[in-house]
């Protein structure tokens, strides 16, 4: 594959970067003015877009952003998973304004009956039958965590380098020399060096889970059934049911975050590919955009907890730091409940999985005509591509893969023809109200910018 020609593309950077700043004054304005907040953002990971500065949004609605200069966009990051079921779906809304408006109570430190419909409607689809509400997977995360070193008696976790689950201080891990654990370079203050609570393995390296796990202190192996925020790294035929042997034989809890890997089907990957966790995390995209988390148990694992609580051991209930005040609250469990069981349903996810495999050969076509080493990987409803060739198959060599010029210029060259792609990576998501159009479209639109780059 011939090389790209640096000297062009960044001749192309500079023009996208001129026509985004020359077509988006209102929001340039609004980053602006911001100056009471901390980075000029809500929240800092809003900084992270090309351009300078961030598109400010005026309304949302299915698979469409309207920013503040007027511009209807085709949102393809559906806020990084967030918004997967799309933008204010109707029975969502209509959930919401019934709890809000003619029920009232929006939280109460009460159960309400939508709680037990989303808990079983969570357990046909994930299988697991004991389920906890937050409100974000990094809650579920850093709960079930405090439950497995409860019920295994063990500290540590054990976690893949450039795996992503959320902002759980075990977690910002990579593997180091000689079998060591060492902290993403970045990570803001950890609280204690990384070594004493993470054991951290390579991503479909079997002989590197074990290692770790054979010095029986690892209480649990948190894992997403295919790495999603370094560019999507799937795992290879018998990595994830080698992951449950190792677990199983080495005394170790399996937990599986599926809070981006919902997209591989209605059931996530945990159905989809007859995974047998014993803990599943789930979060964002199930409230329709209403903050939300949860984590579900095995049978034995609950029980297992129940026994240790019941006897004093522990304290689930008060001060043992597995709860919330706001946690399962009534507005985000109506929210869920219309989410799950009127719009991301098993219809909605066979034709979104239909659309990304659409897409996926788009992209797929464009990197082959053009000469690109690059690669694309498809998630069910997700697809991304990366700037390697073959597919990196580990976190590492992912990681390797980033091109930050690249990066700006995709991003821009999009956004200034009308299609909104995750700004933190390459991700495009479906929803259930994109189109056959809005595919053929980010076809037509990414072969352009792509054949710009080869002149």
């Amino acid at each position: 594959m011939t090389p790209l020609d640096r000297t062009r593309l960044r001749a192309l950077l500079q023009t996208e970067t001129a026509a985004y700043a020359a077509a988006n004054p209102r929001s340039r304005a609004l980053h602006e003015e911001g100056t009471n907040l901390f980075g000029q953002v809500p929240m800092t990971w809003m900084r992270m877009w090309a351009g300078g500065f961030p598109l400010g949004f005026e309304a949302a609605k299915g698979n469409r952003v309207t920013d503040l200069d007027g511009h209807e966009l085709v949102d393809l990051a559906l806020g990084d998973t967030g918004a997967m079921a799309g933008h204010s779906p109707d029975p969502t809304l209509a959930a919401i304004r019934r709890r809000a408006q003619d029920l009232g109570g929006l939280t109460t430190m009460l159960p309400t009956a939508d709680a037990q419909w989303v808990a079983a409607e969570l357990t046909r689809r994930f299988t697991v039958p004991r389920w906890s509400f937050t409100l974000s997977a990094t809650d579920a995360n850093r709960w079930a965590v405090r439950l497995a070193r409860l019920v295994t008696g063990r500290s540590k976790i054990l976690v893949f380098g450039h795996c992503y689950h959320g902002s759980v201080d075990e977690t910002f891990a990579l593997p180091g020399p000689d079998g060591t654990t060492v902290s993403r370079p970045g990570n803001v203050a950890p609280p204690v060096p990384l070594d004493l609570t993470t054991r951290a393995a390579t991503w479909n390296d079997l002989a590197s889970v074990e290692e770790q796990l054979r010095h029986g202190d690892v209480a649990a192996v948190l894992t997403e059934p295919a790495l999603t925020n370094i560019g999507i790294v799937l795992p290879e035929d018998g990595f994830m049911s080698g992951l449950r042997e190792l677990a199983t034989r080495y005394g170790a809890l399996l937990m599986i975050d599926e809070t981006h890997t919902f997209s591989a089907g209605w059931g996530g990957a945990t159905t989809a590919w007859g995974l047998q966790p014993d803990v599943v995390v789930i979060g964002k995209s199930i409230g329709g955009g209403v903050p939300i988390g949860a984590y579900g148990l095995s049978e034995e694992l609950a029980a297992d907890v129940m026994r240790r609580t019941e006897s004093g051991d522990a304290d689930i209930v008060d001060v043992g730091g597995v709860g919330g005040t706001l946690a399962g609250n009534a507005l985000s469990l109506a929210a869920a409940r219309a989410t799950l069981g009127e719009v991301l349903t098993r219809e909605a996810f066979e034709r979104m999985e239909r659309l990304a495999t659409d897409f996926t050969a788009g992209v797929q076509d464009a990197i082959d005509a053009h000469d690109l080493p690059w690669s694309v990987s498809r998630l069910g409803a997700r697809a991304e591509y990366r700037f390697a060739s073959p597919a990196p198959r580990t976190g590492a060599e992912s990681a390797a893969a980033a091109d930050d010029e690249l990066d700006a210029y995709l991003h821009l060259a999009l956004v200034n023809r009308g299609y909104l792609m995750t700004p933190f990576h390459n991700m495009a998501l479906m929803c259930p109200t994109t189109s056959e159009a809005d595919v053929a479209g980010h076809t037509a639109v990414f072969a352009e910018v792509t054949a710009a780059l080869r002149g």
